[in-house]
């Protein structure tokens, strides 16, 4: 059991960068404007997920982050891909209306990996991506549960520090196959409401 488990799991790090293919142009680095006692907020319908960053490993993957985050780019999306046990995905804008092709968009640049010590364990958050360790862009995922092969290969740019709650029920939405066959898709939607930028010692 072990052993699938393991071969489960590095199959399933295979499908994290499968399922984000954008645009292959990386825009300019986003301003270092870095704020240290900032959260992000997750709505959802299933409650609030707090996110302390760490712009020490990941600078310029946090300042994209907020400033995304900032213009309501993550606004009315959704956790579009949903493995038990591993990730909940999303920040794919075509998530909002259920395009066909979710799982591909992004904000139609890219930016580069920022690749760290940060080990993924259960309530980090990190970059999705394609192939090109350079192409990750608005899509993330929050890991379930520890998942070590990760490790070095996606870039970890913070983690829940209150909401585990929430992930977890976000963990547990039924999921059907979805178009490759995957058993990801959520039956029903996990949407996130909004994503908001706020200091820190208003978010605890």
């Amino acid at each position: 059991m072990k052993t699938w488990h393991m071969a489960l799991a590095f199959a399933l790090a295979a499908c994290i960068s499968s399922a984000c293919r954008q645009s292959t142009l990386t825009e300019s680095p986003p301003p270092m404007n870095q704020t240290t006692n900032e959260i992000a907020v997750i709505r959802t319908a299933l409650g609030e997920m707090a996110i302390e960053f760490w712009p020490d490993a990941a600078p310029r993957t946090v300042e994209n982050f907020k400033q995304l985050a900032r213009k309501g780019f993550y606004d009315g999306t959704a956790f579009h891909r949903i493995i038990k046990d591993f990730m909940i995905q999303g920040g794919d804008p075509l998530s909002r209306i259920d395009d066909p092709n979710v799982g591909t968009g992004g904000p139609g640049y890219t930016i580069k990996a920022e690749f760290n010590s940060r080990p993924h364990v259960r309530g980090v958050i990190s970059m999705a991506r394609s192939s090109d360790p350079d192409s990750a862009g608005s899509q993330f995922f929050i890991c379930l549960a520890p998942a070590p092969n990760l490790d070095g290969q996606y870039t970890a740019f913070g983690r829940v520090i209150r909401g585990e709650d929430v992930l977890m029920k976000l963990g547990d939405t039924p999921v059907t196959a979805s178009r490759s066959g995957e058993p990801s898709k959520p039956v029903q939607r996990a949407g996130i409401e909004t994503i908001q930028i706020i200091p820190a010692v208003s978010g605890k």
